[in-house]
């Protein structure tokens, strides 16, 4: 039965009323979503949610990769509630301060000192900040290949959503490609650079072979400081982050995410002697580091040490790690398999990590297509499954994976019927989801009339001629 998104619609309604956007993030906007049939929450239990209309889904993304081990994870419950009852922010720094951060230096090579706050995009600026302390240098080389850093203006600016920032913060950053040594010694050689900033790997892209080590030397060798983005990488590539499995340490790294299993905590971490001039022991002129009301509030602290506790202590259950891994390959396989035996499988699949990965939705020629998204998480929906990705967890049982292949084998009727005749949007209501950051809001979102949707990128229903599609096995 086609669930009914009812109640849902008229709460996002009222969202758009009184929150910018209809959600305190991007990628959780109503326009990331099929129109009519953006869930609003109500709560939510190991992998699976429910919304105010009571449809249950299994979900993916999983708090925007922060949940690795699910929703309503007891040891993390229970370790919240106790840090609850015996007082929330204090005056000066509580036991708890301390035993996290060395629960955190434990795990993480490239962590001499850590330093909390409550999300990574203040991380990684600090890092910056911090950066450029060292060195005395303005200039940021950043991967551009990889899309997003912060919601701070160093970063923000590099986006075409860069409204309301300087000129002059813009002119501060260079960026580099991923696994091209060339482009980013290019970079340092123009100019003197105080950070080089990047994700040590992503959902699609692996290291190739010494590419990381290719650029600790050059930052050695130029007298960059190195930082690595271990937003998502914690916690979900290895407790100890990407530096961890890939063995190469950087000069700082920023966290978030998965560390606190969906509670907010976040930190920053790296060498001492970089660390320190954000302390009280240096002799050189102080660095404004990180400084909050909220940054060492005990819940989040309580619950990164619940986390810590899942992925190192073997008493305490399965890998989380090996579970996702495991889990998520599962899932690529059937889903492949079922585009596959649809004769679909050149247009789409899954891709990625297996514990980090995406679904790649192209048209008839090959390119990456916003119709045929909006179609396949249409279809998804239908069949009770939630995502704009298939970021999987520790808590995604067999009977969540099979439900899921399920769902994309059902999908793989519409989806190819779509590229038989070029015309996705036929089959679902509305314009195509839209790109999280781009320039324009469309005036559908806000409850305004809309535009008709052209049928393809010409603007006129013709488009490029579709390729016959193989036949589908029996």
């Amino acid at each position: 039965m086609t669930p009914s998104f009812e109640r849902s619609n008229a709460l996002q309604a009222r969202l758009h009323e009184v929150v910018p956007g209809g959600a305190h993030t991007f990628a959780k906007g109503s326009d990331q979503y099929p129109e009519g049939m953006a869930p609003v929450l109500v709560r939510g239990r190991g992998a699976r949610v429910w919304d105010a209309d009571g449809n249950e889904f299994v979900e993916y993304g999983m708090g925007m990769r922060a949940v690795t081990l699910g929703h309503g994870y007891e040891p993390v419950l229970e370790a919240v509630r106790a840090a609850l009852v015996d007082g929330v922010s204090f005056t000066r720094p509580a036991v708890l301060e301390l035993a996290a951060a060395e629960d955190f230096v434990a795990v993480v090579p490239g962590a001499d000192m850590v330093k909390f706050c409550k999300n990574a995009s203040d991380a990684t600026s600090a890092a910056l900040r911090l950066a450029r302390a060292a060195t005395g240098r303005d200039v940021v080389a950043m991967c551009q290949d990889q899309p997003y850093f912060s919601s701070q203006d160093w970063f923000i600016g590099t986006l075409p959503i860069s409204t309301g920032v300087p000129a002059a913060v813009r002119s501060l950053v260079r960026t580099f490609r991923y696994n091209d040594l060339q482009s980013l010694q290019a970079v340092l050689e123009a100019e003197p650079v105080a950070c080089v900033i990047l994700e040590a790997a992503s959902a699609l892209a692996e290291p190739a072979p010494r590419y990381l080590e290719g650029v600790r030397a050059l930052c050695d060798r130029y007298g960059t400081v190195l930082v690595f983005d271990e937003t998502i990488t914690g916690f979900r590539w290895a407790a100890g982050g990407a530096q961890a499995v890939y063995g190469v340490t950087p000069d700082l790294s920023t966290w978030g995410k998965a560390m606190g299993n969906g509670f907010s905590v976040a930190a920053l971490a790296g060498r001492r002697e970089l660390m320190e001039l954000g302390g009280l022991r240096t002799d050189r002129p102080r660095a404004f580091l990180l400084s909050s009301t909220n940054g060492a509030e005990t819940t989040g602290l309580a619950a990164f040490r619940a986390v810590v506790r899942a992925y190192t202590d073997p008493t305490a259950g399965p890998d989380p790690v090996a579970a996702m891994e495991r889990q998520g390959q599962a899932l690529a396989d059937g889903v492949n398999a079922a585009a596959a035996d649809a004769g679909i499988g050149e247009f789409l699949s899954v891709l990625g990590r297996p514990s980090c990965q995406i679904f790649r939705t192209t048209d008839a020629v090959g390119n990456p297509s916003q119709a045929m998204r909006t179609l396949f998480l249409q279809e998804i929906l239908h069949r009770g499954v939630l995502g704009q990705s298939y970021v999987i967890s520790a808590a995604h049982t067999d009977v969540d994976v099979e439900q899921t292949v399920e769902a994309a084998r059902g999908a793989t009727l519409a989806y190819r019927k779509a590229l038989e005749t070029g015309r996705p949007e036929e089959l679902f209501t509305g314009r195509p989801v839209a790109p999280a950051h781009r320039l324009m809001a469309e005036p559908r979102r806000l409850g305004l009339p809309a535009v008709p949707a052209a049928r393809t990128p010409d603007g006129d229903g013709s488009g490029p001629p579709v390729r016959p599609l193989p036949a589908s096995r029996p």
